[in-house]
């Protein structure tokens, strides 16, 4: 499987505008917290690869992101489960970008019972924990794309647009496609950032 996917940095509130003027309404808001880990065999910086335990939780129905606060805070409240309900944890592969023109990966991703436990289970195997990223994440759906507005701590608000693809061949189609989605919000495709959240805090830091 490969994940299309274009992110730029945006108003989320001038986004949230343009977003109800096309008839689009939020499917869900949720919480996240990704730990990255780094390989004892290889340099994922230098190969380009990701490996990420992520913990999400859904926020309850009267959870207000747009007067959430503090992204750190409203984070917590809702993976806490004071604004959320019951959360799950899910371990992803991301392989090399594949272009130049998007973040599109190979991706690799499943369920799994408990992070925490996979985590020590990776420490036992030398895996380290490079960073944590938390962000708020408010999901809509515009056609066949999903549209992700991302308050991530210590970084700032960025839009995604993404899909998943069963082949290479069609990734340039899709990316076109999402680059159509970016432009009817308002929003340039040039902007894009194709540097992932991981990097952007490590840079920040």
């Amino acid at each position: 499987m490969y994940e299309v996917e274009v992110k730029v940095p945006a108003d989320h509130d001038a986004v949230r505008g343009a977003l109800a003027a096309l008839g689009v309404e939020r499917a869900e808001t949720v919480a996240q917290a990704d730990t990255y880990f780094d390989a004892p065999h290889r340099d994922f910086a230098e190969t380009d690869e990701a490996l990420r335990v992520r913990r999400t939780a859904a926020a309850t129905a009267a959870f207000d992101p747009a007067a959430a606060g503090e992204t750190s805070g409203a984070v917590d409240a809702v993976l806490d489960g004071e604004d959320g309900g019951p959360g799950e944890s899910r371990v992803t592969y991301k392989g090399p970008l594949l272009e130049a023109e998007s973040k599109s990966r190979e991706e690799f991703e499943t369920g799994v019972d408990s992070g925490e436990a996979l985590g020590e289970i990776f420490g036992r195997l030398g895996f380290e924990p490079a960073a944590t990223v938390r962000k708020l994440r408010e999901r809509y759906r515009v056609g066949e794309f999903t549209v992700l507005l991302d308050a991530v701590e210590d970084v700032g608000e960025y839009v995604e647009v993404e899909t998943d693809v069963a082949d290479e061949a069609d990734v340039a189609a899709a990316r076109e496609a999402a680059y159509d989605v970016l432009r009817r919000l308002g929003l340039d495709p040039a902007d894009q950032v194709r540097t992932s959240y991981l990097g952007l805090k490590l840079d920040a830091a």
